[in-house]
């Protein structure tokens, strides 16, 4: 009987992998990644600083203000001009003011606070409308018998002709001012306005997203590269012979 000859099979040497390696940056790439990262930090940092600094007075009890008149300006100290921003510290007491010093307040009648100098300080009857004849008169204390009494601020602005008609009841007053920051109210009033907001929170929004999408290139390029690296089915099929 003769024995059925075994086929032969041609030995091929398994396909070596090509070594993968990332193709380095290009510069144009590393510039581009650098300004969008640039950007992303110039204008967070922008956007925090405009949330920290107005969180920092109040914080230590103060507050920022923002000038919208001229009524301050003058060459006396404390004066200030629209666009400035001045640091408001709180009272509690009467005894904290002084004459000359620069108060902010809310005049009789009106919604605007008002900052303006103080050039005197009184205590003025306390007055209620009588019933009987509808005239204002004067308060006594039941106890004492004595008038009663209100401390209140008469007040000023530098660049004004006459003082403001109407006296300032110390429970109208919301604090002195302690600071003047020239020009920074300005920035202030921007940073949180719809198109300041807008422009420190638009470019690094843009910015991340171009990042993403980059990278996402970069993942779908490698995969790409990765297949066209990787053994057909017939060398595998073939190999696989070899080695069982």
């Amino acid at each position: 009987m003769t024995p059925t000859p075994t086929p032969t099979v041609e030995r091929r040497a398994p396909h070596p992998e090509r070594p993968r390696h990332a193709s380095p940056e290009s510069a144009p790439r590393r510039a581009l990644t650098t300004a969008l990262w640039t950007v992303i930090l110039a204008c967070g940092l922008a956007y925090a600083a405009s949330l920290a600094v107005p969180l920092w007075f109040q914080v230590n009890g103060q507050r920022l203000l923002i000038v919208t008149s001229g009524s301050m300006s003058g060459s006396e100290e404390g004066a200030f001009d629209a666009g400035d921003a001045v640091v408001m510290r709180r009272i509690t007491g009467p005894s904290q003011l002084r004459v000359g010093q620069v108060a902010s307040f809310w005049p009789a009648g009106s919604d605007q606070l008002v900052t303006h100098r103080i050039i005197a300080l009184r205590n003025l009857p306390v007055m209620q409308q009588d019933e009987a004849t509808g005239r204002m008169v004067r308060t006594d204390d039941p106890t004492t018998g004595e008038p009663l009494t209100r401390p209140y601020i008469f007040t000023k602005g530098d660049a004004n002709a006459t003082p403001d008609p109407d006296a300032t009841p110390l429970s109208q007053v919301r604090g002195i001012v302690l600071h003047v920051y020239p020009k920074v109210g300005w920035v202030l009033d921007w940073a949180g306005s719809a198109q300041g907001r807008l422009l420190m929170l638009g470019p690094p929004l843009v910015a991340l997203a171009a990042l993403e999408v980059g990278s996402l290139l970069d993942d779908r390029r490698a995969r790409r590269a990765a297949g066209e690296h990787r053994p057909s089915a017939r060398d595998r099929h073939d190999d696989a012979l070899l080695l069982g």
